[in-house]
């Protein structure tokens, strides 16, 4: 049962890359897998070498001459108790490093992509490929080594049989083309049921990562039992696929455990006919018997063959994430200037609809520039833009003259600084988290950075202050979003870039922290996504968006006579009360 995107030309080259994941991970634990590699060779030798050396045994104590077979048993024994203990160490420490290497590429991968591919899976949906498929696709590794070696362990029982009774050989070897027709079938049928169970795994994750997100909406909305239902939608695909899966395996299960007894007793019943003949020694026909018990090992690799399905499917669920573009970083510094920003041509597209449109713009330096605009205008893709959390798809954007996709991503931290509408405090404490990404500032400048953003009381009257964990402070949005605008001006970057930073502040707030960016921040270059016309009034310049273009720019002032650009401020008044 396999999808159709998956034949589709796309989907099998997405197979290969995802088979070309799997082998670069087994290369990565290279170490480790050698040492366990050689801890199986050693249990496999001394599996093949037990129904001789059992045979021996009894052989010996039937003839009183047992002492020298018995030593040599515990031999291997002892290389097998042996040969599986480093194996299982050093195994499990290999699937830990491959599962750790698939998470690091995959995450880092992740903070490569543009701030809209980011998004391109939800974040539940993320959360269960980084957790779950890295885990699956990390065993590979372990799983091929050990199916190498039940594969030579099952070849070696098959051999020494024929060696020791070729009548007892050939009985088996009857019955082996029917179980490998099982077998095929099994794994065929369930190939295609993982990748169905996986993925609805992954939208049930997500769609419960939403809702715990907005669990107040949902409890303020009193809609709980739809929001359940709704989580709850990709249970009956998890359900078809679990049954899928069990009935696969209920059908092949039956059909293995049928055949398997019925060879083996075969095989004892021609080797006890051989005892009785006298063609064979009593430990002979203990040998035989261990080596149709390793010979029929070969079912087991069902197991090993399922896993290994379930984790191609899970590497294919991976590599959709690591098929999406990542940005190339440049590798120029940054020399000193003014801070001017300019876009020559620049077009940004995504899903057939044009976000920004040919644009050309110029943000003088030093001047604090307002990005007006209805909901869609393309504010926000060009604030991103601002900074290279976006490529345009054509035209270039330039900082002091120097093409951001050029520049290092330390020079580009360095001059660029954001604030957000919606900030996460990362770094530990709430100090840490306003001087995140400049480890080297002193508490002086985190706290002159929290008063220029009306932050500085708030903290303070925390008990634990300026060190109160960043995850439980009890911080209402428009607190947390100054706290964002603290991070942002602590860094005195050339260009500062507001992205609806303050859509969360009071209106008395906002003033108060738009003078601190007119006057505190002046002779760095200010780019603020503006609702409201008091921001828009303040700025030196405003640039107004429509549709993806600019239909106007220039002073509040001047714009405020066009009905249109009143519009876009209907819920507030004018500040100055121009007509």
């Amino acid at each position: 049962m396999r999808d159709r995107a998956t034949d589709s030309p796309a989907g099998k080259e997405t197979r290969r890359e995802a088979d070309r994941l799997l082998a670069a991970t087994a290369r990565t634990v290279w170490a480790p897998l050698l040492v366990t590699g050689l801890a199986v060779a050693l249990s496999t030798a001394a599996a093949l070498a037990l129904p001789a050396a059992l045979a021996g045994a009894v052989d010996g104590v039937i003839s009183g001459e047992g002492a020298r077979a018995a030593w040599l048993l515990a031999l291997v024994l002892a290389a097998a108790v042996c040969g599986d203990v480093v194996s299982g160490l050093a195994g499990a420490a290999s699937t830990a490093s491959a599962t750790a290497s698939l998470r690091l590429r995959l995450t880092s991968h992740l903070l490569r992509l543009d701030a809209v591919r980011a998004r391109r899976f939800p974040a539940g949906e993320l959360a269960n490929r980084l957790v779950g498929n890295t885990a699956t696709a990390g065993r590979v590794p372990l799983t091929v080594l050990h199916a190498a070696a039940e594969l030579v362990s099952t070849s070696g029982g098959i051999v020494l049989l024929l060696v020791t009774d070729w009548r007892s050989g050939l009985a088996f070897l009857a019955g082996v083309p029917v179980a490998l027709v099982i077998v095929r079938l099994f794994v065929t049928q369930l190939s295609g049921v993982y990748e169905h169970y996986q993925g609805a795994q992954g939208r049930l994750a997500a769609r419960l990562t939403d809702t715990l997100a907005g669990i107040r909406t949902v409890r303020a909305s009193g809609t709980e039992e739809r929001e359940i239902a709704r989580v709850l939608g990709p249970l009956s695909d998890l359900s078809r696929a679990g049954h899928d899966m069990w009935r696969a395996q209920a059908r092949g299960v039956w059909r293995i455990s049928l055949l398997l007894p019925i060879i083996e007793v075969v095989v004892l019943v021609v080797a006890g006919l051989g005892v009785t003949d006298g063609r064979l020694h009593p430990g002979e026909l203990l040998a035989v018997a261990g080596y149709a018990a390793m010979g029929v090992g070969f079912v087991e690799q069902v197991d090993a063959l399922l896993g290994v399905a379930e984790a191609r499917a899970a590497a294919r669920r991976l590599q959709e994430v690591l098929a999406l573009p990542p940005l190339v970083p440049g590798t120029r510094s940054l020399p000193y200037g003014p801070g001017l920003l300019q876009l020559r041509g620049v077009t940004v597209t995504r899903e057939g609809s044009r976000l920004l449109d040919a644009v050309d713009l110029d943000l003088a330096p030093g001047a604090l520039t307002a990005l007006v605009g209805p909901s869609g205008a393309g504010k926000s893709t060009l604030a991103l833009l601002a900074g290279r959390l976006l490529d345009p798809e054509s035209g270039r954007v330039l900082l002091d003259g120097h093409d951001l996709a050029e520049l290092s991503p330390q020079a580009l931290s360095g001059a660029v600084a954001y604030a957000f509408e919606r900030p996460v405090l990362l770094g530990g404490d709430l100090a840490s988290a306003i001087a995140y990404g400049r480890p080297g500032l002193g508490r002086d400048q985190v706290r002159a950075a929290a008063w220029a953003a009306h932050v500085d009381d708030v903290v303070r009257r925390l008990p634990q202050g300026y060190e109160t964990p960043a995850a439980t402070a009890p911080l209402s949005g428009g607190e947390f979003q100054r706290l964002g605008l603290a991070r942002a001006m602590v860094r005195r970057a050339r260009l500062t870039v507001l992205d609806d930073a303050t859509s969360s502040l009071d209106t008395a707030t906002e003033a108060q922290v738009t003078r601190a960016l007119v006057e505190g921040m002046r002779g760095t270059t200010r780019l603020v996504v503006a609702h409201r016309a008091a921001t828009a009034a303040r700025a030196d310049h405003v640039v107004w968006l429509d549709g993806g273009r600019i239909r106007g720019q220039g002073r509040h002032e001047t714009l405020w006579r066009h009905p249109a650009y009143r519009a876009l401020f209907a819920a507030a008044p004018h500040p100055a009360g121009e007509a």
